[in-house]
């Protein structure tokens, strides 16, 4: 016998199962048709509807079906036409000759409704239904006054309604019962389903949360009736595959006569298919035991006093229901019993070698997964036989590795329940409480899903793609902890950040979530971000980038990282109050009452190297340029990169600026001299101490600012470095040479060791599709992984960036440069900005980058007289607005010029920086539509007229600014298709040139994409 290769399960892609396409056809309605005499007895001694509502409430299932009496034909087809009736259920009384004409009338109406008939003489009617019955009545069944026959037969009907598409498209697998006795088949089925719900309900603990509870439920497996040999047969040969066995009677018809041996015909075929497959056959006469045993299968004595017991035991043990049973036959015990997965792979490692050959030969490790509908992992192990491996060890590793794999695979884009009891490093992400994820949050579980609807956690070769591990206290947590320690009216009234952080310290976290955190650092080993996730945060409309805090937290004995991570959540929490929120909130009209919480528990990617801790590469990627160059376009997208924490990026630093299309063609990298001048000087790290944490209102109190010089020790320069050749004036690619070390990510770019070009492309294209809008994603790449490991590429967050398509700029055909006060080719922002009348702008005359703090503080005072009187003005100064680097620019955070509409960037003769992209500053300037221009006058790049400023009376003027207040708004207006502006002087007047339907030509078919 040929061995089949294994699956590699570094590349293997489970298939997800449709659970939500399982049972499309449902009996909700079902028209009882009978006298009113039989009627009363089920309303009121059997008390159908509530035992029927008590059945499938105590076996976890929904939407119960509502009951409907006619008590004759006539008044049975009016009901059925006016009501959608899915299944019908009438009385057949021997004694009356109109037995079937009831049913037949149905019939003739509503050929497409099931009906089923109930009867209490069985032996009787089978005569008569051979004679009366050609396919007018679908189900009969023998009534002895147990109302556990109504589920029967509504889930039989409801599995032969849904079997095709079921069984043989998604995989559920069915019991088939080949049996033509009424009595004893309207017996067997109410112990069967009620066996099979029972299963459902234990092996709901699958699912990670209650939708995926339920939706497994979906996946029970179904049961086919067959009351003939050549029905059994039709039934077994259509649907084996996924059979879990068969139970059937030994006489019945076979090829329209009786037949005694009917059922050993049917076991000897089966047999020819499958040496192992489970059958139970059924008898009254007990001689036929030895003869059903002698064909490997199971006898039943249908007279038994017994036999519910026994068919339950039959079915737990052979069909794979209940735990599974570790079976050692050598030993002849059995070692353990496992109920769930975890159980079950736990036991795989610890169990003998013989019990693993002895299960594995008879494929009893899928039986037990299919019973359970974990079809995926079933499927995998269905299509490996135990002579595939070269040993049992090599069995028993496979096994176990499939497992991890298939765990880690079912919880990929689900938001989990966090169980403090289950909770393990198989799951993703998972949410404390039961409220709000908050804007962050919901975006991790957006970027989850859609990795995973997307198949492109493993989409390149030897890299993951993934969300890190994450736990969401949702807003349910903050809630409770505002309301239990009364703080709203607290935070309303103070204007201090340390006060309000320190009295946000000092209260506890409710217990429960205490206990919940503390069971997740159990299983987390690494450092911890704790982020923000207010409500607000990353809308599609509002998104507040950066404005509430995030900590990082170094690892730490249980105790103290517990100590550290409350503290985190509730300074998270509290800077949601901080005057910088409540400003922003305040441009935002809302309250700081909607101002709720969540916070994320999120594993930080890196490696530690010495005394801290950051990932070989951080970056910043949009599906938009706002500033092609050369032969980028706009809708190819831009990244920026850096070694190191994120610090570096969304601070505002000095980055690596490439297109995901053009990755060898960049501009800081074209000369040796802008190699060493325009790239990365220093990175962030997290220092690893852990006393190194304290609380603070600084988010940076625990990160390390490094040279690149000093990371020379740490051995992480190999991936992202290159080495400039002083003597030679050359760049040679990596650090094997002697020189000066620069940050040209060469290895990825310029030599593909890893393919980030292509991850962006697919990532940015399938984001943008998937928010039909334009997107920012932050991402997070560890490179130094061991050998035989996949890279990890870490998506971190996703946005949208706010484009709006109000009013779409045009800039007249034939205006002169010298109307404008300020003309800029590299603008950001579209259409007419109308009603700005105050104009501030840094002095070039003064200006020194080491008065860029003084500076910030000076806009900041202006910035607060605007907000007051809820006025906008136009910003002109040099550098980087918004950049933690204070020699590259005014260090302003948002709220100091939150009420600019127009802000401009000019650079000085000897102080030239390229346009900032990549910061969280930059992405609060997109969402309130700020117009963002650049200048540099002094390469030729744009105009500034600064002499016209100059003359015009200053309504305030100090050493850094001036303030101008026009009498007439200003025009401006930004032509956002081809990244031009204009602020044009006081006085100038622009006609009305625009015209709709032009307008709309000018954009893309689908906006930015």
């Amino acid at each position: 016998m040929t061995k089949r290769v294994l699956p590699d399960l570094r590349k293997y892609e489970f298939e997800e199962v449709a659970f939500n396409q399982l049972m499309q056809n449902r009996i909700n309605k079902v028209l009882i048709v009978c006298s009113n005499y039989d009627f009363y007895m089920l309303e009121e001694d059997g008390r159908i509807d509530e035992r029927i509502f008590y059945e499938y409430t105590s076996l976890n299932l929904r939407y119960p079906p509502s009951f409907i009496h006619a008590n004759s034909a006539k008044r049975a087809v009016t009901i059925l036409a006016s009501d959608k009736i899915d299944l019908v259920i009438t009385w057949l009384d021997i004694g009356n000759y109109k037995a079937f004409e009831t049913s037949k009338i149905i019939k003739e109406s509503f050929p497409d409704v099931p009906i089923a008939a109930l009867s209490h003489y069985s032996s009787e009617l089978r005569q008569k239904l051979e004679k009366a019955n050609t396919g007018i009545i679908d189900f009969v069944f023998h009534w002895n006054g147990n109302v556990d026959i109504f589920l029967a037969i509504i889930k039989l009907t409801e599995d032969r309604m849904n079997a095709e598409k079921d069984i043989n498209e998604i995989g559920v697998k069915a019991i088939l019962l080949v049996e033509d006795s009424l009595r004893f088949y309207s017996r067997y089925l109410p112990i069967i389903y009620k066996i099979i719900l029972k299963q459902s309900d234990a092996f709901m603990s699958e699912g990670l949360n209650e939708h995926r509870k339920m939706m497994l439920m979906r996946g029970r497996p179904k049961i086919l009736l067959a009351t003939n040999f050549e029905e059994g047969k039709y039934l077994f040969d259509k649907y084996k595959d996924n059979l879990l066995g068969v139970i059937s009677d030994v006489s019945y018809f076979k090829s329209g006569k009786r037949d005694p041996r009917a059922g050993f015909e049917l076991l000897k075929y089966v047999r020819s298919f499958e040496r192992y497959f489970p059958v139970l056959i059924q008898s009254s006469d007990s001689n036929n035991e030895k003869y059903a045993l002698e064909l490997k299968g199971k006898f039943l004595y249908k007279h038994s006093e017994t036999l519910e017991e026994e068919i339950k035991t039959y079915i737990n043990q052979y069909f794979s229901f209940g735990e599974f049973e570790f079976w050692d036959p050598v030993q002849m015990k059995v070692l353990v019993s496992v109920k769930d997965l975890t159980g079950f792979q736990r036991a795989l490692n610890t169990v003998s070698a013989d019990s693993i050959m002895y299960h594995a030969k008879r494929s009893e490790y899928s039986k037990w997964l299919k019973s359970r509908a974990l079809f995926p992992l079933a499927n995998l192990f269905s299509n490996i036989e135990y002579d595939d491996f070269v040993d049992v060890n090599e069995a028993r590793e496979f096994l176990v590795n499939a497992i991890k794999l298939y765990r880690v695979f079912r919880a990929r884009g689900v938001i989990s329940k966090f169980n403090r009891n289950k909770y393990d490093e198989y799951l993703g992400f998972a949410r404390i409480g039961d409220g709000a994820l908050g804007g962050k949050g919901r975006g991790l579980a957006f970027i989850d899903s859609f990795l995973k609807r997307n198949k492109l956690f493993k989409k390149f070769d030897n890299v993951l793609i993934s969300i890190p591990r994450t736990v969401v206290l949702s807003t349910d947590v903050f809630d409770e902890f505002m309301e239990q320690h009364k703080l709203i009216r607290f935070v309303a009234n103070c204007d201090d950040d340390d006060e309000i952080l320190n009295e946000f310290i000092s209260k506890p976290l409710p217990v429960w979530v205490v206990e919940d955190i503390k069971a997740f650092l159990k299983v987390n080993k690494t450092p911890l971000a704790v982020r923000s996730s207010s409500v607000l945060e990353d809308s599609h409309y509002q998104p507040f980038a950066g404005v509430f805090a995030t900590y990082m937290l170094p690892p730490a004995g249980l105790d103290q990282m517990l100590e550290m991570v409350c503290n985190a959540v509730k300074s998270v929490m509290a800077s949601a109050f901080f005057i910088g929120s409540k400003m922003y909130l305040k441009t935002t009209a809302h309250t700081i009452e909607e101002s709720k919480m969540a916070v994320i528990l999120q594993e930080v990617i890196g490696n530690k190297y010495e005394d801290v801790y950051y990932p070989n590469v951080s970056g910043v990627a949009r599906s938009i340029n706002f500033y092609p160059i050369g032969n980028e376009l706009p809708n190819e997208g831009i990244a920026n990169i850096a070694l190191g924490l994120g610090e570096m990026i969304v601070g505002g630093g000095q980055t690596l600026r490439f297109s995901p299309y053009h990755p060898k063609k960049i501009l800081q990298l074209s000369s040796p001299g802008s190699t060493q001048r325009d790239t990365q000087q220093y990175f962030y790290g997290l220092d690893i101490n852990p006393n190194s944490y304290s609380v603070s209102t600084n988010q940076s109190i625990n990160k390390k600012k490094i040279s690149i010089r000093k990371a020379e020790n740490h051995g992480s320069l190999k991936f992202v470095a290159a080495t400039y050749d002083l003597q030679n004036n050359i760049i040679r690619p990596g650090v094997m040479h002697d020189g000066i070390r620069v940050i040209s990510f060469d290895n990825i770019l310029k030599y593909n060791t890893f393919p980030l070009a292509e991850i962006l492309q697919e990532l940015l294209k399938t984001g943008q599709r998937e928010m039909r809008n334009p997107i920012e994603i932050e991402f997070a790449i560890n490179l130094d992984v061991p050998e035989g490991r996949r890279k990890e590429f870490s998506f971190l967050q996703i946005r949208p960036i706010v484009e709006s398509n109000d009013t779409i700029g045009k800039l007249p055909e034939d205006f002169n440069v010298n109307d404008t006060i300020i003309y800029s080719e590299s603008a950001l922002g579209n259409g007419k900005y109308e009603n700005i009348t105050d104009f501030v702008y840094v002095k070039p005359e003064t200006f020194n980058s080491a008065n860029t703090r003084q500076i910030a503080a000076e806009v900041d005072k202006i910035n607060k007289l605007f907000v007051e009187k809820d006025k906008r003005y136009i910003l002109v100064g040099p550098g980087r607005w918004g950049s933690s680097d204070p020699w590259l620019g005014i260090p302003v955070i948002w709220p100091q010029i939150s009420a600019a509409k127009i802000i401009v960037e000019s650079g000085l003769d000897n102080f030239r920086i390229d346009p900032s992209q990549g910061t969280h500053f930059f992405q609060n300037l997109t969402s309130f539509k700020v117009g963002y221009l650049t200048i540099n006058p002094f390469i030729n790049d744009g105009f500034f007229d600064v002499n016209y400023l100059n003359k015009q009376e200053a309504v305030f003027e100090n050493e850094f600014l001036r303030h101008i207040s026009f009498k007439e708004p200003l025009t401006v207006i930004i032509e956002g298709k081809n990244n031009k502006a204009a602020i044009f002087k006081e006085g100038f007047s622009l006609e009305d040139n625009s015209n709709s339907e032009d307008l709309l030509d000018e954009m893309p078919p689908s906006g930015f994409m």
